[in-house]
């Protein structure tokens, strides 16, 4: 392995922390209602935790309301009771066989919220990009101990990566600093 493929595929992991970083951030919610909202949700399904879009049709209702429609009527109950107990601070009410999932509009207080959980978001990008510098530098110094590059390679590599990892670091801050605009606007 040469030190370039250990540059490129450090970045390139560091990219995919970004992009999940990104997914996580897009699930908090602003006071509008979209189907992704509820992706992480997960619910008992004869014996198995299952995320809430393969047992049920997630829809929008309108711009404040969610519908989610489970495609089979015994678990309307389950899919209410983990839609309520998620994170999200949501009240779902059953009608026949529909679940209505209205947007409570934002507190101040909830904002906060958001804000704090936004920011553990982002502490745990941060710390996955730190870990693949790590991991990087470690294959960095087994290649210069079995004498496939030489120290002043090495070094210029390690240089390279925190550089890499600065760079990631910041845009997590950018991300962050993005949502919590959005979250702080009324």
């Amino acid at each position: 392995m040469a030190i370039a493929d250990v540059k490129k595929t450090t970045e390139h992991k560091m990219q995919r922390s970004i992009e999940a970083l990104k997914t996580d951030l897009a699930k908090v919610r602003t006071g509008r209602a979209h189907t992704g909202l509820l992706d992480h949700v997960h619910v008992e399904y004869y014996g198995s935790s299952v995320p809430i879009n393969t047992v049920a049709n997630v829809t929008l209702i309108d711009a404040r309301t969610l519908g989610v429609q489970p495609w089979e009527k015994n678990m309307l109950a389950k899919l209410e009771k983990a839609v309520r107990d998620c994170d999200l601070g949501l009240n779902p009410s059953a009608q026949g066989d529909l679940i209505r999932v209205p947007m409570p509009p934002l507190t101040e207080e909830r904002r906060r919220d958001l804000i704090k959980v936004v920011r553990g978001e982002g502490e745990a990008a941060k710390v996955a990009v730190r870990n693949l510098r790590r991991d990087a530098i470690a294959t960095l110094k087994e290649m210069l101990k079995h004498k496939e590059c030489s120290e002043d390679d090495e070094h210029r590599a390690q240089d390279e990566i925190q550089k890499l990892t600065d760079r990631y670091v910041a845009e997590i801050d950018k991300q962050l600093s993005h949502k919590e605009t959005e979250l702080m606007a009324i």
